[in-house]
Order: C-alpha cells, then structure tokens, then sequence
C-alpha cells in the first residue's frame, strides 16, 4: 500500500513539472483534472489525464 501511495506522490511530482508541456499537447484540461488556489498558489491534480498516459503505457508495454 505504501509502495502504492509514493507512486502516486512521484507521479503528480512528475505532472506538476511537466504541467506546461503536457498543456501544450491536451493534457490538464480535461474533464477530471482539477486545478485550485490555496495560499496563493496554484494547485494542480491531473486525475484524467494520469489514467490515460497509464492506459497508454500498459497499452505500450503489452505491445514490447
């Protein structure tokens, strides 16, 4: 379970740096991603579009 959650810690890690560029093709503005203000600050949780890049994925690594 713990192995699980850091997972998920490293991956919204890993959408919050590429938030811009993952912008640019689509991504982060779909239904399901949400996007708030707390203490001034920009808070982003791409929920969709993590479900999608992993469907993608196991897509890929069943095909290699």
């Amino acid at each position: 379970m713990i192995r699980w959650l850091l997972l998920i810690f490293f991956a919204l890690l890993i959408f919050q740096g590429l938030h811009r560029w993952l912008e640019k093709i689509g991504l982060g503005r779909l239904p399901g991603d949400f996007r708030f203000k707390l203490f001034g600050r920009d808070f982003f949780l791409p929920v969709t579009s993590s479900v999608l890049l992993s469907l993608v994925a196991a897509g890929l690594a069943r095909l290699i």
